[in-house]
């Protein structure tokens, strides 16, 4: 997470305060997801209707910029973002556990309440760009923060001036994530020209058909867990694991795996856990971490 370092807390913080919070970055096949939220005194909001926010989509980049630079520049505003990296998202939805991207971002916007009140901000309302069904993610959040309004609605980045805030928050900081985004790898030919990274985009398909590489897939900026780059993956190597292999003959060879005293490992027996057990499910468990069988240490 990042956010806006204030090195104390301003007198109007320790007043009843309103929070929107916003994403940007959700559906593109490239580059981080972004959390955003503004907070100010409640006592502020009829202000904060003046000063022209509204929905980051409907403005032109110069113009998010602009406002951008407003709210930071304005003391009665405080304002915090949480970047997801497109490997953390990858990895998040294809792990043995999986979270999908609903839960990954009720996460954030979770983690973005938290982070503001342990500052010490007296946070009494908070509304908040749905994710999902409305009313289950507003009972999700009242029950995790029964001291706090919550207010979750459709389009609320065009319906609450707070949640306009920080969906123009949310989107500059991927913006410029995206402008200062230093690609690790090294490989000849590789260039910037991926276009706005959405699926749709004919510019998006081609840098990643030109940026895929046969063995290690596509660079860290892609999010490779997408659908989008399925159609890609025609002329990947195929891996083969050993532990493959051992799974197919697990079942009927009746192999067991050698008791952890053979290594000089000594723990205490429990009733619940066998210390040597047969090979099954033992290779599930290896094939899914794709881990190879050691001969010996």
């Amino acid at each position: 997470m990042g956010c806006e370092p204030q090195s104390t807390l301003p007198k109007w913080a320790s007043k009843p305060c309103i929070m929107g919070i916003d994403e940007a970055g959700r559906g593109p096949v490239l580059g981080p997801m972004v959390y955003g939220c503004l907070y100010c005194a409640r006592s502020y909001e009829k202000t904060l209707s003046t000063l022209n926010f509204a929905d980051s989509k409907t403005l032109k980049e110069e113009k998010r910029e602009e406002l951008f630079e407003t709210l930071k520049a304005n003391e009665a505003i405080g304002w915090s973002v949480d970047v997801i990296d497109p490997k953390e998202l990858s990895a998040k939805m294809l792990k043995k556990n999986k979270i999908n991207l609903n839960e990954i971002s009720h996460d954030s916007a979770i983690g973005l309440v938290t982070r503001v009140l342990n500052m010490g901000v007296l946070l009494t309302e908070v509304y908040v760009d749905t994710v999902g069904d409305s009313e289950k993610y507003r009972v999700k959040l009242s029950e995790r923060f029964p001291s706090i309004k919550f207010v979750v609605a459709k389009k609320a980045d065009s319906l609450y001036p707070v949640v306009s805030g920080a969906s123009i928050v949310a989107k500059v900081t991927r913006d410029r994530a995206l402008r200062e985004w230093v690609l690790d790898e090294t490989a000849e030919g590789m260039n910037r020209n991926f276009g706005s990274g959405y699926p749709g985009d004919p510019e998006t398909k081609a840098w990643l058909e030109q940026h895929k590489h046969q063995v290690f897939g596509f660079p860290t900026l892609v999010r490779f867990s997408w659908g989008t780059c399925t159609s890609h993956f025609k002329d990947i190597v195929e891996v083969l694991w050993e532990s493959d292999k051992m799974d197919e003959d697990c079942p009927s060879s009746g192999k067991r795996q050698l008791k952890l005293s053979s290594f000089g490992v000594t723990t205490p027996k429990r009733k619940s856990e066998e210390i040597e057990s047969s090979g099954k499910g033992r290779c599930r468990f290896f094939q899914a971490r794709k881990l190879e069988q050691l001969a010996q240490f």
